[in-house]
């Protein structure tokens, strides 16, 4: 299986999706949410795909670990995420300039996943094991997403952020705060301890594992705070009731 021309035509279904999503899908939107929906909608059909496809690269390959090389099933899954994040960066780039956090992220995981899948082409067991657990959450992620833009005025669409976001976020808090620590120690004390420097250089698992640490940390900060601001919606509701 020739994986070259994966990129450019993952990429182009991503595209192509997030127009119909644009000027089809979400049209009657207001223009200020609509390329955030967009956004959402490529999502959705990134995060659970991507996980499905990572679970059976990794577990299709009987010599997996943190320095075995990269198959071309996990090749594969590389590619996929790579367009859909480089189409996610176009769109931030032209509607959102200046929201240099995500821009950061995306450009670092792009960066990850680029140079575990182009210069090195070993630890996409790693890399593809920590893009299961950020998009395991994707698909709540971004159906809370749309009904937060949306609970002002739509009813359905209140009912829907108001039952989802505290499952949602004790959810994404098992996974962001618990699962993910826990596989990125695995992860640093396998190649602090050498076992892939013959394969990896260091200065490349190094960068990995600060991207991995950034986004970790970033995440439990976002989550602490929609937790904090959850809190105060509930207090302020029952202190209306009484």
């Amino acid at each position: 299986m020739d994986s070259i021309p994966n990129l450019p035509l993952f990429f182009s279904m991503f595209l192509i999706l997030y127009l119909i999503a644009y000027f089809i899908v979400f049209r009657c939107w207001s223009p200020k949410i609509r390329p955030e929906a967009s956004s959402c909608f490529i999502s959705l059909f990134h995060g659970t795909p991507a996980v499905f496809l990572a679970t059976f690269a990794i577990f299709s390959d009987q010599n997996r670990g943190f320095s075995s090389s990269n198959t071309e099933t996990q090749n594969l899954a590389l590619d996929y995420s790579i367009a859909y994040f480089l189409t996610d960066l176009l769109h931030y780039l032209i509607f959102f300039p200046s929201d240099i956090l995500f821009i950061a992220h995306h450009l670092a995981t792009l960066f990850v996943f680029i140079t575990c899948r182009h210069l090195v082409f070993h630890g996409s067991f790693a890399i593809l094991s920590l893009l299961i657990l950020a998009e395991v959450t994707s698909f709540c992620q971004n159906v809370w997403t749309l009904a937060t833009a949306r609970r002002h005025d739509n009813r359905l669409a209140a009912k829907v952020y108001s039952f989802l976001s505290p499952y949602f976020y004790a959810f994404y808090s098992v996974v962001r705060g618990i699962f993910g620590p826990f596989f990125m120690y695995q992860m640093g004390a396998f190649y602090m301890s050498g076992g892939a420097d013959n394969v990896i250089p260091r200065w490349v698992w190094i960068s990995w594992m600060f991207v991995v640490l950034t986004a970790i940390g970033v995440s439990i900060l976002w989550i602490s705070n929609l937790w904090l601001d959850l809190f105060k919606e509930k207090t302020a509701k029952l202190e209306k009731e009484l």
